[in-house]
């Protein structure tokens, strides 16, 4: 009988090495870009891939160093004395001041110089798969801007440890100064884990979970802002399913202008109220029972609802209209109706111009159904209504007066309470709206409550100084995929430039299996993969509409967006 096979001894070829039964094909990072991409290791080596990084740093004697300096300097003016050698005049011109501003922190202890070696290794079970992982890693590396260079008979050299006595290969080493070294260093644990919190994601660096606790927060209030298909809904999804998990007594109102989010609920044991079911009951927008019987402040409220509902409104029909609603809510005992705002309306002669007629859409019209006492109470632990099928320009008005609704759900019920708010760019159209809806976020923390509002992008809010308010007042932010990250946007959230291009370049759960996020939490700026759990991935994919949620396989299918 022969002795078994023993596993073939270290091999070496063309860019790679073998030991045992494990390939190990490096990559050398020949030159860094000029601006480091933010999150740089989670863009270049996702999860599922087969990479190590590691990093070799030598510091450089301080008289070497300036030596250096000293050279880069002398070369930049050597190059502007003799016309450029290919390059401008200006760029010359830059590099000369930064090589004497570089020389005179070195001089001053204010930065050091650095060697520095970033090497990737790839490996797999067989050579075709490690070189095909390094060629995926060379082409991601490629568009963040970094050169990268295969060892082609240096492997040796390239795989050595640190401190090692072996030469490395050509390209190993860089010289970057300190500040430019921190920079590297995507080791840091900058992951919040906030006793008795929810998990919202792990960080796109080391996969460390981040777990946030909104009612530890001086503002209970949060932000989703993403692109269509950016993750938006089953981000928010997720919100919902792990708050519930942790605080089951938690009270929930959801305003859905698409419907997303009923059939989640309905699988949760909640009530779904569909507005375009004349069935569901009535909520009256002027019932002063959501002010807590202070008609005062419900004329303001009604007010803000009918212009939201009629931008198009002059400065003397907004007045006739404000001076009717506040005359018909003082003379009233009981709970005014539209048909009597349009009797009051009409009252007011040739003053009313075309109110009675815009009215009539309250006595005549589609908004009819509205038209009488309150039918119904948005009561129970979790409540979502679905603004599914309603005309598009009057979902603000609907909006306004079914916030107008929750803040007075919020204000009877006790214990923590949480709304969700899809679609909330519907409310930034208009400077009423965008104040209501910044009141609301203020003041919601005093009845143990926050928000969660979604929408496509904060420039939407960003025009508005309520909106920028408001945003101000969200303990937490996540920006999810962007077309694009305006100037505004990038001053308000103090985002770096290299912030602003990877938001425009995170990943979709279409193309990741998961959705990339930048989380805005008080001084933290952290990049986070939003993922689900097996049973939470289930869940959703069954329950929430509008949208298509990848498989495991990388496959679509309907659900809501991941």
């Amino acid at each position: 009988m022969s002795a078994p096979s023993s596993a073939p001894g270290p091999q070496e070829g063309a860019g790679w090495r073998r030991v045992g039964r494990q390939f190990a094909c490096p990559l050398l990072v020949r030159q860094f870009p000029p601006e480091l991409p933010f999150g740089f290791v989670g863009r270049a080596a996702p999860p599922s891939s087969r990479l190590e990084l590691s990093l070799e740093v030598e510091r450089i004697p301080a008289p070497k160093a300036l030596a250096i300096v000293q050279r880069a300097r002398s070369v930049s003016e050597a190059e502007l004395a003799h016309g450029g050698g290919g390059a401008s005049a200006a760029e010359l011109e830059v590099e000369r001041r930064s090589a004497e501003e570089l020389g005179a922190a070195v001089a001053g202890r204010r930065q050091e110089l650095w060697r520095a070696g970033l090497r990737w290794v790839a490996r797999g079970g067989s050579r075709p798969s490690a070189e095909r992982e390094r060629q995926r890693l060379t082409e991601r590396l490629a568009a963040l801007g970094f050169r990268s260079r295969v060892p082609q008979y240096e492997v040796a050299g390239a795989l050595a440890p640190a401190g090692t006595t072996v030469a490395r290969p050509s390209g190993y080493w860089q010289t970057l100064t300190t500040d430019g070294l921190a920079a590297l260093y995507p080791f840091g644990d900058e992951s919040l884990l906030e006793p008795g919190g929810i998990l919202v994601g792990l960080a796109l660096a080391d996969a460390s979970p981040v777990v946030l606790d909104r009612w530890r927060q001086s503002s209970h209030s949060w932000g989703l802002f993403g692109t269509t298909g950016s993750g938006k809904s089953f981000a928010a999804g997720l919100c919902l399913l792990r708050s519930l998990w942790m605080r089951p007594e938690l009270q929930v109102t959801i305003l859905d202008p698409l419907g997303e989010y009923a059939g989640l609920v309905e699988r949760l044991g909640g009530i779904v109220v569909r507005l375009r079911d004349p069935t569901s009951g009535r909520l009256n927008p002027l019932d002063p029972i959501t002010t807590g019987g202070d008609r005062r402040e419900k004329a303001g409220r009604v007010a803000t609802m009918l212009r939201a509902l009629w931008p198009s409104l002059r400065d003397e029909e907004g007045a006739v209209l404000d001076a009717a609603v506040s005359r018909l809510l003082a003379r009233t005992e009981g709970t005014p109706t539209f048909s009597a705002l349009r009797a009051e309306v009409a009252g007011a002669g040739a003053d009313a111009g075309r109110l009675t007629a815009l009215l009539d859409v309250f006595t005549h019209g589609s908004l009819q159904g509205l038209d009488g006492p309150s039918t119904r109470e948005l009561a129970g632990p979790l409540v979502a209504i679905d603004l599914a099928g309603l005309p598009d320009d009057q979902l603000p008005f609907h909006l306004t007066y079914l916030l107008d609704w929750t803040y007075h759900r919020l204000h009877a019920g006790t214990g923590p309470k949480l709304v969700i708010l899809d679609e909330a760019h519907l409310l930034a159209r208009n400077e009423g709206t965008t104040e209501f809806l910044d009141r609301t976020v203020r003041h919601i923390r005093h009845f143990g409550a926050g928000l969660l509002l979604l929408s496509q992008s904060p420039d939407d809010f960003l025009a508005r100084a309520a909106g920028r308010s408001l945003l101000r007042n969200l303990a937490a932010v996540a920006l999810l995929r962007l077309p694009e990250v305006s100037e505004a946007s990038r001053s308000f959230f103090g985002l770096s430039g290299a912030e602003a291009d990877w938001l425009t370049k995170a990943r979709l759960p279409t193309e990741a299996g998961y959705a990339e996020s930048l989380w805005r939490v008080g001084p933290w700026h952290l990049p986070l993969a939003l993922i689900a759990s097996t049973p939470e991935f289930t869940l959703l994919r069954e329950t929430l509409g509008g949208g298509r949620v990848p498989d495991a396989d990388g496959t679509t299918a309907e659900g809501g967006g991941l």
